[in-house]
This record gives C-alpha cells, structure tokens and sequence, in this order.
C-alpha cells in the first residue's frame, strides 16, 4: 500500500512539474512575465526634477526636496528669464547620479526629412527606464560615461515610448533633452520621435504611468496633467516632435504606414501637421470621418498602428506604403519582439524588445538591443556592446 502511494505521489509530482513547464513556457512565448524585488529606490522623490513651467517671460523651475524620514516633502522653486540658459540638474537615485542639463527656452518643430548619409542608431520603447537607455547608448558610443554627445554627425533616432511604465521617466525626458541640445553643437542629430504612449501623456491619459508622478505632481501644486501642457517646459517640447521622420531613405516611425495611407494625398510634412494638432485631443470614432482622422485613429494612425504584425499584410500592401514616400524600409516599434529583426523582406524593421527595468527584476530575464544602420548595411545591436548584421 505504502509503495502504491509512494509511486502515486512521484507520478503526481512528474505530471505537475511537466504541466507547470509547459504552462510557463506558453505564457512566455505569449508574452507573460513577472517582476519581482521591486527596490524602493524607485520611490525616492528628493531632488525630483527639474519640473519647469512657462509663464509669459518667466520660467519656473521646480524639484521636490524631503523624504518621509527627514518630516516630509516641500517644493523648492527658482524663477528664470526666457532670455536665460538655465543650468540645471536631473538627479537618478538608484545610483546617485547628477545628470546635467542647460535648458534653452527656444523650441522648434524639427525636420521631417534628413539626407547625410551619416550613421543612424535607433531603439524604441525605453518605458522609462533610465539605466538601460543610458547604458546602451554608452556600450554603443553614442555617449560615454560623463553623459557627454560622442556620436559626432550621426543619427540617434528614438521611435517612441520613451515614457509610462517605469520609474524613471523625469530621467530619460531629460537625457534626451540634454543629448538633443549636445548633437546639434556636432553636426549630429537625436530624433525624438513620438509614441502612443507620448501622446496618451499630452492627452492626459495616465493610465500606464508610475504612480509616483500622480505625488509628484502634487507636490508641485499641480495635477498630473499639468506636467505636461502647454504651460509646461517638457510638455511643450515634446508637443512639437514629429510622428514620422525619413531620414537618408528609411521611414522611421512608432506604429507603421496603413497601406491605405498611400491612397492619401498627404506627404510627410503634411502627416506630422496633422498628428501633431491632435496631440492633445484624445481620440473618437466620428460619424463621416475624415482622412485626418484615420491618421489621429488609435488603430490606423501612425503611432498606433500594428499592422504589420496583426493583420497578415501581403508584400504588396507594405510596398505601397513605402512606395508613397520614396521609402527604403521602414524602422517601427510599438509591438514587442523577441529580438530586433528584418521582415517583409526586409522592408520592415521591428526594433520593440523589453529593456530592463531601473528597479525590478524580471523573468524571464529582459536585455535590450538596437539597429545600427551604416552604409545601407543593418546591423542588431546587443546589449553587451556586440552587433550581428541582420
């Protein structure tokens, strides 16, 4: 009897243990993961900032300063002209780094299209998290280690969702915006180019975003979407970026083309003139919609569309979306892969991975990768500093 039951329970056991893997390995291939040992750091609110707002001709520049233990949290706040360059300072607690920025008051709306032939180095979907943007774009030479500009004339094209999720957006805003200045100075370039997630902020949709900055926003006197309008330094300069950029040849954009947007008589410019009015305008389904609104749709605009990946497009239907702009390719992220890679022949480049986070853990285990592209040649680039041409 003992023995009976013993060999029962071994078979149970078994049986579980296989159910269990396979189980695991269905979710993993679908996407499913956990995160765990959250470290607290990731809700260190002193030195919080910079926080700017415009008024008129004055700039105001806030961080929060405090910490429940030393009795609570308090603003502290400094006013500038609008003729001023700022000095300032974003501060990553995790490893107690000072991230230096001069901030300049002059915002333009950038370029649709560039044409240099010059390096282009893209990633998409940072969600936050500092730590791996800045130690890829390090590896990759894009910045050394003081956070200083070294990629001389080349391109650093970022293709959206650089915000929501993680604990570190103030962070990787202010990077960008330091790096963008920097390249400029060189002859280079940092394309910001706008994600869903980007335009859910403009629009006030918070629904992905870290609670800490609901707190944030509080202790600056401010609600959550005051961080980003229009009387807002970071929200206005991310209301000017482009949804979709050509640069030497290759489309670059977050979501991708519709190939019935090659039915449409817009160009580039065009495209960007009409997302961008709509930044902040959530979207709705409109009786008799127009053409503007299928390109400002959360299911066929260019931010937002993942076509290529869920609607079983043939060859052709790429091509004409391509064709509509004079396109080589087309570089997208939005929709996650397991790693960066060429489809369509090539037509397509999916560069969307899971980057680790600044302060948890996942499984299973998360490695960010980029594309280089140089001399028409295209290249995967790993998080360890290696590449693999595609």
């Amino acid at each position: 009897m003992f023995n009976v039951l013993k060999t029962n329970l071994k078979h149970f056991f078994i049986t579980f243990i296989l159910v269990f893997s396979l189980v695991v390995a269905i979710g993993i291939y679908h996407g499913a993961e956990a995160h765990f040992n959250e470290n607290r750091l990731a809700y260190t609110l002193d030195k919080e900032g910079p926080h700017i707002f415009i008024d008129e001709q004055t700039l105001t520049v806030n961080y929060v300063r405090g910490s429940k233990e030393s009795g609570g949290f308090y603003r502290d706040s400094q006013q500038y002209s609008v003729n001023e360059d700022i000095k300032a300072m974003a501060y990553f607690p995790l490893e107690q780094q000072e991230i230096p920025i001069t901030i300049n008051s002059r915002i333009e709306v950038p370029p649709t299209t560039y044409q240099d032939n010059k390096p282009m180095l893209a990633i998409s979907d940072i969600e936050g998290g500092y730590k791996a943007f800045r130690d890829f774009l390090i590896i990759h030479g894009v910045i050394d280690s003081s956070l200083t500009w070294t990629f001389g004339q080349g391109h650093l094209v970022l293709v959206g969702d650089f915000v929501d999720r993680g604990n570190s957006v103030t962070q990787v805003l202010w990077l960008i915006y330091k790096l963008e200045q920097e390249a400029k100075k060189q002859g280079g370039h940092v394309h910001y180019i706008l994600g869903n997630h980007e335009i859910k902020n403009l629009q006030a949709n918070f629904y992905s975003a870290s609670q800490k900055y609901l707190y944030i926003a509080a202790m600056l006197g401010k609600t959550q979407a005051e961080l980003y309008d229009e009387s807002s330094f970071i929200g206005k300069w991310l209301a000017s970026k482009n949804s979709i950029e050509k640069i030497n040849g290759y489309l670059f954009v977050h979501g991708g083309i519709h190939p019935k947007l090659s039915e449409f008589d817009y160009d580039l410019d065009q495209i960007n003139q009409i997302v961008r009015s709509h930044y902040r305008k959530p979207f709705l389904t409109r009786l008799n919609a127009d053409d503007d609104d299928f390109l400002v749709s959360n299911k066929t605009g260019p931010s937002w569309y993942r076509g290529y990946f869920k609607d079983d497009l043939t060859q052709q239907e790429v091509q004409q979306g391509l064709d509509k702009f004079s396109a080589t390719a087309v570089i997208v992220g939005h929709t996650i892969q397991w790693q960066v890679q060429k489809l369509y022949r090539g037509k397509v480049v999916a560069i969307d991975v899971r980057h680790p986070s600044d302060y948890e853990t996942h499984f299973p285990s998360r490695s960010s990768e980029g594309l280089l592209i140089k001399d028409s040649l295209f290249y995967r680039l790993l998080a360890d500093g290696s590449k693999k041409e595609l």
